[in-house]
């Protein structure tokens, strides 16, 4: 049986992955659509943290399905999980992951996950954003010794389309075969 291709909504610039994704899921979007974006103007982690989001690297946010998993911080370890598996199985390098949320790369951050409810009158789904920096080529002074990219640590480009589909693909494994 083919696996189902994955509904990528893709826009150049949004304020956040997040917010435009949390308001699909509050209107009814399917679980597992996707919204994507070229570059965010306003991407943000944990506590309301910026997350610098130029052209290059890769943005997105998923509608995660109802699922036996209501801790928001056990469904973004598992996200950092599936990211740094990836990135170890299509690169060979040694990802680590910092708890709760980031993937660090031979000792700087490659990758945050943010996991949100979407609340009505009761949760009525999560929402998953990831940020990785994959073919950004530098950062600003004040990021240079904390963040990274897949591009300046290999010396190669990326392709995002490949990555974004594995990372899917493995959050809708994981998520299968927990949730029974």
């Amino acid at each position: 049986m083919p696996e189902e291709k994955n509904k990528i909504e893709s826009f150049e610039t949004l304020e956040s992955t997040n917010i435009l994704a949390k308001d699909r899921a509050r209107l009814g979007a399917d679980p597992w659509t996707v919204v994507r974006a070229i570059k965010q103007e306003r991407g943000y982690g944990r506590k309301g943290s910026g997350w610098f989001s130029p052209a290059g690297g890769l943005y997105f946010s998923v509608i995660l399905p109802k699922s036996n998993i209501d801790d928001l911080q056990t469904l973004t370890i598992l996200a950092a999980y599936i990211v740094s598996k990836v990135v170890k199985e299509s690169f060979t390098v040694e990802p680590l992951i910092k708890l709760p949320n980031d993937v660090y790369l031979n000792g700087k951050k490659i990758c945050g996950v943010l996991t949100e409810n979407v609340i009505g009158t009761e949760v009525k789904s999560s929402v998953m954003g990831i940020g990785l920096n994959t073919n950004i080529e530098s950062f600003p002074p004040e990021l240079e010794n904390t963040a990274t990219s897949l591009k300046i640590e290999l010396k190669k480009d990326i392709d995002n389309e490949t990555i974004l589909s594995q990372i899917i693909d493995g959050l809708k494994k994981t998520l299968a075969s927990i949730s029974g």
